[in-house]
């Protein structure tokens, strides 16, 4: 007999023997940002970097395959309509690699002196790339 060190989740299935058959990875995956949505709202306090990191995993981000405009007056203005006295940003890398270039430290200081003039902090600038996450501010960018 093989055994296997997996682990498996089940869903309902009636058409299934026994009701149960085993979840697909885009089903698992689906309902672990379900769950995580419920957790983390818009709007949530974030006040650690676990939370950081969960609202990362359901918040979706705009942008095309190989990059995406930023305009610091939309991002003071998003800011200022939430009331937010500190802002951290965070976007994919598809590439799977979390380096941050050139012109990300460019845009994070653009970013910075602009919300400096309404007195919103920038606490992060974040890359998500797979499992791997870069912070600025860990790496004495920010």
């Amino acid at each position: 007999m093989k055994t296997s060190n997996h682990t498996n989740l089940l869903v309902t299935d009636t058409a299934a023997e026994g009701g149960y058959r085993a979840a697909q990875i885009e089903e698992i995956l689906d309902a672990a940002r379900r769950a995580l949505s419920i957790r983390v709202k818009r709007g949530t306090s974030v006040t650690s970097p676990k939370l950081v990191r969960d609202f990362l995993t359901v918040q979706l981000f705009r942008g095309t395959i190989n990059g995406a405009s930023v305009h610091p007056r939309e991002v003071v203005k998003q800011a200022l309509e939430l009331n937010a006295a500190a802002v951290i940003f965070a976007h994919p890398h598809p590439s799977g690699i979390a380096e941050p270039s050139h012109a990300h430290e460019l845009i994070t200081h653009r970013l910075r002196e602009a919300l400096a003039l309404v007195e919103i902090r920038v606490l992060d600038h974040l890359i998500v790339a797979g499992g791997d996450v870069v912070s600025f501010a860990e790496t004495g960018l920010l």
